[in-house]
């Protein structure tokens, strides 16, 4: 297939390129920095803007992951200006590109996130909720999906996939705290009692796959494991898989100094379950947090 992906020099748009690559597929990836997606995507082709295809060009499949990383600075108002172009704005222009082709890509699956559903507190969330919560991550979420959701217009089928924070050892929140709980420094943040959504790299990529091969799924799934569980068991397991302690909470007084509006990432949560997802027959390799970080993290058993 031919396959044109946005944001893929992410962690979750190079761990594809290389599984598609090793399936046969031609990838096109846009870019901010084409000269180095050949190195960072398995030797993908890298652009730098949608007018530099050529012309009779015409992706099977258009995978959006675009957008600046939401937790890595607090949210001022040049940051959240930022996080909203860099979603917002690219899916616009990538949906209008796919308009203005003589035949719409088959299909577009776009990223969103579980921040969809805002701080849900301890009420359990599916596919099903009809409106997003009301902080700012929930809402640039809202306004990410509908921009995808524009492609329906022009015939092409819209898989929207809001993903959980991903477990991998090379990016994202597993990355980062593998440092301080291997020097014995991790802890709960706040009360711990705020759920935590999470999904395997792993399951997540084959969701992809599974989605994308089942012309009948369209609309909105969570990605995200069907065991969530609370900040504080995250904690107890993942220090138990390091055989370190963790003993040094973070207070949420220091957190709310710290990142401001941002807090919300890390004191509220969101008990979410895939009951679309797997309605789909989609199977769990890593169900458990238990399995997925004896998998990550196998030197530590």
């Amino acid at each position: 297939m031919q396959i044109l992906i946005t944001g893929g020099t992410g962690m979750i748009g190079r761990a594809l390129c290389q599984r598609w690559q090793a399936a046969g597929h031609a990838l096109t990836v846009l870019s901010r920095s084409p000269d180095r997606v050949a190195a960072l995507c398995s030797g993908a082709r890298g652009i730098a803007a949608l007018s530099q295809l050529e012309t009779g060009y015409r992706p099977d499949v258009v995978v959006n992951l675009a957008g600046a990383p939401i937790a890595d600075r607090p949210w001022s108002a040049r940051r959240k200006r930022l996080l909203w172009d860099s979603r917002i704005a690219t899916t616009q222009a990538l949906v209008q590109w796919m308009a203005s082709l003589p035949a719409p890509a088959p299909v577009l699956l776009s990223a969103s996130a579980v921040g969809w559903y805002g701080d849900a507190g301890e009420q359990p969330v599916d596919e099903s909720a009809a409106v997003p919560g009301h902080d700012f991550g929930a809402q640039l979420c809202a306004a990410w999906e509908q921009a995808a959701l524009q492609a329906t217009q022009s015939g092409s089928r819209v898989v929207i996939v809001r993903i959980a924070p991903v477990l991998a050892v090379h990016g994202g929140m597993l990355a980062r705290l593998l440092l301080p709980f291997r020097l014995g420094l991790g802890g709960r943040l706040g009360h711990g009692r705020q759920w935590m959504p999470w999904i395997h790299l792993d399951d997540l990529l084959a969701m992809f796959d599974h989605l994308l091969a089942r012309v009948d799924s369209q609309g909105i799934y969570n990605g995200c494991a069907p065991t969530p569980v609370r900040n504080a068991e995250f904690t107890r397991l993942l220090a138990a898989q390091l055989h370190r302690p963790a003993i040094l909470p973070a207070p949420a007084w220091l957190l709310r100094g710290l990142l401001g509006e941002m807090s919300v990432l890390l004191l509220g949560g969101q008990r979410a379950q895939p009951v679309r997802t797997m309605a789909t027959g989609f199977h769990f390799r890593y169900a458990s947090l238990e399995q997925a970080l004896q998998q990550l993290l196998p030197s530590s058993r």
